[in-house]
């Protein structure tokens, strides 16, 4: 049943939403989960990617250019918290582990913030989940990609089925075929 309804959906165009308005879709969720602050705009690639290869999703990708003074941090927390939830109901989470290609902005007491560290929980979070309640995941790792070794090993130690790939078309690809086989 579940296949007929998406190649309905199918015909459908992929619609890509972004924080922090938090608005109702009646297609499977792809929640692109990864580092944003310090890595380049490897989000706008995935949804080029995924939008060459399929339609009748949404994509709900976190990174958003916000005007000067705009930017509300706990609605941006919420709108995550939000589409990571409907993902993993209805579609599934991709991480994209990318390389840091830049130096992060200090935090108040003007220390470095910690590359990916939101990453690094909401994954920790994703593998939890994907353990407890089964959810669609996918994860990739940029070769150079800090602590890829630990999270390889742990990965292999508890979620044997989650696909860990080296390439952000591969781990897109991947993504998509799990949403498919629903």
């Amino acid at each position: 049943m579940y296949s007929y309804l998406f190649a309905i959906l199918s015909l459908m165009a992929t619609e890509v939403i972004k924080p922090p308005e938090i608005v109702n879709t009646e297609t499977p969720v792809l929640f692109l989960a990864g580092p944003i602050q310090g890595a380049e705009d490897w989000q706008e690639k995935a949804i080029d990617i995924i939008s060459g290869i399929t339609s009748g999703i949404t994509i709900a990708s976190p990174r958003r250019e916000y005007p000067e003074g705009t930017f509300v941090y706990e609605k941006q927390v919420d709108w995550e918290t939000e589409y990571l939830k409907r993902a993993a109901k209805t579609g599934a989470v991709m991480f994209w582990l990318a390389c840091q290609a830049e130096a992060g902005d200090p935090d108040e007491r003007g220390f470095s913030r910690a590359y990916a560290q939101t990453s690094r929980f909401e994954l920790a979070e994703a593998k939890l989940k994907h353990e407890r309640d089964g959810i669609n995941l996918v994860v990739g790792i940029e070769k150079g990609f800090g602590n890829e070794r630990y999270i390889r090993r742990r990965f292999s130690q508890d979620c044997p089925n989650v696909p860990i790939l080296d390439r952000l078309d591969s781990t897109c690809r991947a993504a998509v075929k799990l949403i498919k086989e629903q």
